[in-house]
């Protein structure tokens, strides 16, 4: 008995003398070519398992697996994440800038003999526009020896007499001016006593630390005020 043939022929391959199917791709190009013997035509075998259905359903899958992907990470990220700092409470600026007023500032002016009043006008010419955060102000008698900043108001005279510093105080030296200093009810008052010609700065008490305002109006003091001959001993270095 002759023994039974399985036939191992691919079932996607064309048989011999067959017309050759359409390719799958738009191109038509050969994809794992083969020729059959017996037929000049070549012809390409179907994958297995791998059509054009089968293929569509994979890319929708991975279509929808993909987002479904982030959104579980994003989930697990923000489920794992510290939490933040809340966002602190601001509170009032300190570097807010108050309002201030326009109006002229009421200030003294004794009338100065020529040398003294030449030095002031050199003085008022090498005022800053403003001290810090406060802007000059219009004074109501001296132009040409007195200057106001701000509200309350940081005043600046020229041509004011040489204050007594009792035995017993100190004076300090700020922006290289010898200064004395003399607490009020209401403000600091700061005159030179290393100048030719006094200058006194009256700092309100609403700003603190009145040495460090008077740095600009020190610069231009010692740009336009001659120093004193001698200087006092206690302003030596």
């Amino acid at each position: 008995m002759d023994s039974e043939k399985t036939s191992h022929t691919d079932p996607g391959a064309t048989p011999p003398g067959s017309a050759a199917p359409p390719p799958d791709d738009a191109t038509g190009t050969p994809d794992d070519a083969a020729t059959t013997p017996g037929d000049a035509r070549t012809v390409r075998p179907k994958r297995r398992g791998w059509d054009r259905s089968t293929r569509n359903a994979a890319l929708v899958a991975a279509l929808v697996a993909v987002p479904v992907t982030v959104a579980v990470a994003g989930v697990t990220f923000a489920a794992l994440a510290p939490e933040g700092p809340a966002d602190p409470d601001p509170g009032p600026s300190v570097t807010a800038v108050r309002p201030q007023a326009t109006t002229a500032v009421e200030m003294a002016a004794a009338p100065l003999a020529e040398r003294p009043a030449t030095v002031c006008r050199a003085l008022l010419s090498q005022l800053p526009p403003a001290v810090r955060e406060l802007t000059q102000r219009p004074v109501t008698a001296g132009a040409e020896q007195n200057a106001a900043y701000g509200d309350p108001a940081l005043t600046v005279a020229c041509g004011v007499p040489e204050p007594t510093v009792p035995a017993a105080d100190t004076v300090w030296v700020a922006g290289k001016v010898c200064w004395y200093v003399r607490e009020e009810a209401a403000a600091t008052v700061l005159t030179s006593v290393d100048r030719e010609t006094g200058v006194q700065v009256t700092v309100p008490r609403a700003y603190e630390q009145p040495l460090q305002w008077i740095t600009p109006v020190a610069d231009a003091v010692v740009a336009s005020v001659p120093s004193a001959d001698p200087v006092p001993t206690g302003c030596r270095s």
